[in-house]
């Protein structure tokens, strides 16, 4: 049988959890940003399906940022406070260019939402360490919905 963590083990791995979720949760809302400025400027012969594609895209990953901040909260650590520190937290760049086509656009969420994916299998392993199934559980359906969000750009992507 295994050996219980320490109570330090254990503060450094939920303190290392709730970085890891603050890291994603500047990433989603820099996703997020991200997502409704390209449903706000798509252009082209397909403009509806993509506007609306994007927008739904869009409220998916608005959906996870409140829980995920909640959770935080929850295992007793605080979590982002300001835009300031969202942007220095964010590990997706930003696209403020004028004009884009709807293929780049396309492509630049799917590469962006596997760099969220890939934060979220980390924090998962940090959450088996700590045994705790209530993030884990979060987090394998935001995995799941990403995982879907990619799937439609990327048929989208094919048709374009």
């Amino acid at each position: 049988m295994a050996a219980a963590p320490s109570e330090r083990t254990t503060h450094n791995t939920v303190q290392a959890l709730s970085e890891k979720i603050n890291q994603i949760l500047a990433d989603n809302f820099a996703l997020y940003l991200k997502t409704k400025n390209f449903h706000w400027h798509v252009k082209g012969p397909h403009f509806r399906d993509y506007h609306l594609m994007l927008d739904e895209q869009a409220d998916g990953i608005f959906e996870i940022i409140d829980p995920l901040a909640e959770r935080v909260r929850a295992l007793g650590a605080t979590t982002i406070r300001s835009l300031g520190q969202v942007m220095s937290l964010r590990t997706i760049a930003d696209n403020d260019k004028e004009h884009l086509a709807p293929r780049l656009m396309l492509e630049e969420l799917v590469r962006d939402t596997k760099i969220v994916t890939t934060s979220m299998r980390q924090a998962l392993k940090l959450c088996d360490d700590l045994d705790d199934v209530a993030t884990a559980s979060l987090i394998e359906g935001y995995i799941e919905a990403a995982e879907k969000r990619i799937w439609f750009l990327r048929e989208t992507v094919g048709a374009a």
